[in-house]
């Protein structure tokens, strides 16, 4: 059964057409992975649905009775409360019901109503009327139920009362999303739920999505969610909207199929169609050669033939290749040991992050570092690259060893904000002016962002010039701090491809657990103060750690 029904939709914005003639539905079980480069219009068919866009043609159906219930990409939650107080915000519907209620129960109390027999009879059938629809909207277990959601995505009882200003990007998401599925909406509706969370976290998200009870639609970036969650991927890019069966590994193997099948149609076709033309040119001669009208009639015949080809469509597209950044690390053989920190220790007063510390990186080894937010991840690259003291201990870096550092808080961009893409990597190294312009614009910047300033430039793009400078710096060591935070999957399948190719070490925090898997060579836990190391990728450390049985 459809929840959901979008028939022909098309949406402009400033004058770009985001979707056009786009037709989907929803399924009332479905978990659906909405997926597509940046700009696609995810978001904006997200917010389509809930009536937050406003579409220039075609409609969006609901079922009658399907509620939604909508988590944005940037989530701003009330100061001045408590995080429960924040999470247990009651849905409309329920909040109107229980303002009757106190209302009510206002007016028992008012000696003009209880002393009019009237009055009270009135007041008394509200009461009762407005128990009935608190009880149908299940008032009496909301409160009940955002604790058991508040524990199932990693709160206990000590968390309730942190301000909400103290939470993290991803903690408020979280928050967010307690509040909205208390409400138990039909469908749930996530833009990025996944953003800012550890390891632990994103796993929780999967129990929750995995075991709603209605239907959802997630935009992420992250395939091992997408593959652990989703019945359904749909892909929107170039204003289409494509739908597949499965999770994001069938997606991209079925993908990839009907895109070599498409292919070879077009090729089969278009040899048809030359064949076709030929035909008819010859024809066509031999009519004006001996004036023969049954010639004639043969050459307009096949040219009808053609232009009802392409009335109705039946002329098979090429494949267009998807545009993504040409990323590539030049890098070059190295100190056999790149990295070394020996009996490291550091803290912050009485907080002691880590110690005794030991850790070998040699050239050429991929190591994933990971452990939960708080850990001391991002501390210890600052260690690395000298911007911080450790309270004891050493960290050694081999005689060659040249490091090139990617902040996850695009830190390498903040002295340069109000300087140009172009400015930032002819810094970096001179080169003319259409150099710089053809190196960048293989970064998927278009050509008139190379002049803006930086701080006008979106999470992603920023993203995407961080690497680009990173190339032109030529490390042999690269630290990576969630490297792919703000990249859409096929930049990130780009870098993944660009990381295979590099000849040096790697050191990448991440908790992406598929970049992982298809990145390191092995993964380094730092949690409570320690180093654990496990060779493989994320899925061998998970099967060492015994996490998924574990959840």
């Amino acid at each position: 059964m459809h929840v959901i029904n979008i028939d022909h939709l098309t949406i402009n914005h400033a004058g770009r057409v985001i979707f056009e003639d786009l037709t989907w539905a929803v399924g009332d079980k479905d978990r659906v992975g909405l997926v597509g480069p940046n700009g696609a219009g995810k978001s904006s068919l997200l917010k389509a649905i809930i009536g937050e866009v406003t579409p220039d043609s075609g409609s969006i159906v609901l079922l009658r009775g399907t509620s939604t219930g909508y988590l944005p990409q940037l989530v701003d939650l009330p100061p001045s409360q408590t995080l429960l107080q924040a999470a247990s915000k009651l849905p409309p519907e329920l909040a109107e019901v229980e303002a009757r209620l106190n209302l009510c129960q206002a007016q028992l109390a008012d000696p003009a109503v209880y002393s009019n027999d009237s009055k009270l009879t009135r007041v008394l059938e509200q009461q009762e009327k407005a128990l009935a629809e608190y009880d149908a909207l299940d008032g009496p277990r909301h409160a009940s139920r955002v604790r058991e959601l508040l524990a199932h995505l990693g709160f206990d009882e000590n968390d309730y009362d942190l301000p909400t200003e103290s939470l993290s990007g991803g903690q408020k998401k979280l928050v967010l999303l307690v509040r909205l599925a208390a409400a138990v909406p039909a469908v749930l509706l996530l833009d990025e739920p996944d953003n800012h969370l550890d390891l632990d976290a994103k796993r929780r998200l999967e129990s929750f999505i995995q075991n709603y009870p209605g239907a959802v639609v997630i935009v992420s970036h992250d395939r091992y969610l997408l593959d652990e969650v989703v019945t359904h991927v749909a892909e929107l890019e170039d204003g289409k909207l494509t739908s597949y069966a499965g999770n994001y590994t069938a997606y991209a193997t079925e993908r990839e199929l009907r895109r070599l099948k498409q292919q070879q149609m077009y090729v089969a076709q278009q040899k048809r169609i030359q064949q076709i033309e030929a035909a008819i040119h010859e024809w066509e001669m031999k009519a004006r050669a001996d004036l023969n009208e049954r010639h004639a009639r043969q050459a307009r015949s096949r040219r009808k033939m053609l232009d009802r080809m392409e009335e109705r469509g039946d002329v098979i597209d090429k494949v267009v290749e998807r545009r993504t950044m040409e990323a590539q690390f030049d890098g070059w053989r190295g100190s056999t040991k790149a990295l070394e920190l020996i009996e490291l220790a550091m803290g912050f007063g009485d907080d002691l992050l880590f110690l005794d510390l030991n850790f070998l990186l040699r050239h050429g080894e991929r190591v994933g570092l990971i452990g939960p937010n708080g850990a001391g991840k991002s501390v210890l690259f600052r260690l690395i690259l000298g911007r911080m003291q450790p309270l004891e201990g050493r960290i050694k870096t081999g005689p060659s060893t040249r490091i090139g550092y990617y902040s996850q808080e695009h830190e390498t961009l903040s002295d340069w904000l109000d300087r140009t893409p172009l400015d930032r990597v002819r810094d970096v190294r001179p080169m003319p002016e259409g150099e710089a312009v053809a190196f960048l614009l293989k970064f998927q910047f278009k050509y008139e962002q190379l002049r803006l300033p930086i701080r006008a430039l979106s999470g992603g793009e920023r993203s995407r010039l961080q690497l680009a400078v990173l190339m032109q710096e030529r490390p042999n060591l690269l630290l990576l701090d969630e490297p792919t935070n703000n990249l859409d999957i096929p930049s990130t399948e780009a870098l993944e491809s660009a990381l295979e190719d590099f000849d040096g070490a790697i050191l990448t925090i991440s908790h992406d657990r598929y970049f992982l898997d298809r990145t390191v060579d092995r993964v380094v836990e730092l949690d409570d103060g320690a180093l654990s190391s496990f060779p493989g990728g994320y899925s061998d450390y998970l099967l060492a750690t015994g996490r998924v049985a574990s959840l």
